[in-house]
């Protein structure tokens, strides 16, 4: 399930800024606002599809009616030439995909008693998938082309076959009343009564506007850069996001949340200020350290955030707290981040067409000092000791 959910996005969300730079000719701001329809469809459909998987149908038949609609959709933006296609098509896409990452997450926590121990070694498939169709895509030489969203619409109708086939995990809350509140997802805001918690969730929604400037342009810069093979290379740092994920047990026994989280944001800062003064010459070696640091980058920050919601979530609100915490982060944090990379890279840009040039040191130094402020402030305000727990002190109910 993680592996073919993962080689869905991985297949096109990778060199989507290529593609949209290069062969549709979209300026920043436009491919800026492009990758924003991923963050607008965090916002807009989690709650409702952690409603009905909470409360109305099992958590593998939404996968698959999720997955069905999305193998059209893909193949419909292949086709596309327009931003405003483009633009529409991939929102509505992103609207079916998007809510599947906090339904595998929940999915699969509903489904194992040792979180800390399990969790990693399962979660480790989704980075293998990403890292197994980048190297397609990479070897393939279609970075700039549509090709990869017709390779994302066939693992698609395989996805939602393959969802059928997944353990029977039925609404958790089936049955009990239902508000106005609980469909628009607040019952979650309790959780934000914990203070350090609050203070994770609002590092969390900052942190993820520089994540988006990676995400968004990286392998433009590195295709730029004349890195050869790029979507294949950035693959290195999934592959150090497995490593990184078959140490996580041991390290949540050794260290406390703020200490992961703060090893996660910092590793962030360098990666940004190693991309700024690289190149694809002398000093490529600061492209590839900047590339392997993927893997402290996100499962110390994103992945430990993942368990420190489930852990802190009342056992009937799981999903709808998976739901709430992908609002926040891939929802309103990377929209602002899609939006602001776009207009940053404008702003560091010069010439149009042929003469086009862009500041990509500047760009990259922006990201690396706004994650630095993020550590800081984490830093001086998250006061927790706790640690991720190795086992559920709760039972989830409704199984």
């Amino acid at each position: 399930m993680m592996f073919l959910n993962y080689v869905i996005w991985g297949a096109w969300y990778v060199t989507l800024g290529t593609y949209l730079t290069q062969t549709l000719k979209f300026t920043g701001t436009q491919a800026g606002a492009v990758f924003g329809t991923a963050a607008l469809s965090c916002m807009i459909s989690p709650f409702f599809v952690g409603l009905i998987a909470d409360r109305f149908f099992a958590a593998e038949r939404v996968l698959a009616a999720l997955h069905l609609i999305g193998a059209v959709l893909l193949y419909l933006v292949a086709g596309a030439k327009t931003f405003g296609e483009v633009y529409g098509l991939l929102l509505a896409y992103c609207l079916c995909y998007f809510p599947t990452h906090a339904l595998t997450n929940s999915l699969t926590l509903r489904n194992i008693t040792n979180v800390a121990g399990q969790f990693p070694l399962i979660r480790v498939f989704a980075t293998i998938g990403w890292i197994v169709i980048g190297l397609v895509v990479g070897f393939m030489a279609i970075e700039a082309s549509a090709t990869p969203f017709l390779i994302a619409s066939g693992c698609s109708v395989v996805m939602a076959l393959f969802s059928l086939t997944l353990p029977h995990t039925p609404p958790s809350a089936k049955g009990q009343p239902s508000s106005w509140r609980t469909i628009l997802g607040l019952d979650a805001l309790v959780m934000l009564k914990e203070r350090d918690y609050a203070v994770f969730v609002i590092a969390s929604v900052l942190a993820c506007i520089p994540l988006t400037f990676y995400f968004s342009f990286t392998n433009a810069y590195l295709n730029e850069a004349g890195v050869a093979n790029a979507a294949g290379k950035m693959t290195l740092g999934q592959a150090s996001e497995v490593g990184m994920m078959l140490l996580m047990p041991f390290l949540y026994k050794k260290w406390n949340l703020k200490t992961i989280l703060l090893l996660g944001l910092l590793a962030w800062s360098v990666r940004y200020m190693l991309l700024a003064f690289g190149n694809a010459g002398t000093l490529v070696s600061f492209f590839y350290i900047a590339i392997l640091l993927h893997g402290v980058c996100y499962d110390f920050f994103f992945m430990t955030g993942q368990l420190y919601t489930d852990q802190e979530a009342p056992a009937h609100l799981r999903i709808t707290a998976q739901g709430f915490i992908q609002f926040l982060t891939y929802g309103v944090g990377m929209f602002l981040g899609s939006i602001l990379s776009g207009v940053v890279v404008d702003l560091f840009s010069t010439g149009s067409g042929a003469t086009l040039t862009r500041d990509w040191r500047s760009f990259w130094m922006t990201s690396s000092i706004g994650a630095f402020a993020i550590f800081l402030l984490v830093a001086m305000v998250f006061q927790s000791k706790k640690k991720v727990e190795t086992q559920k002190e709760l039972a989830v109910t409704g199984d």
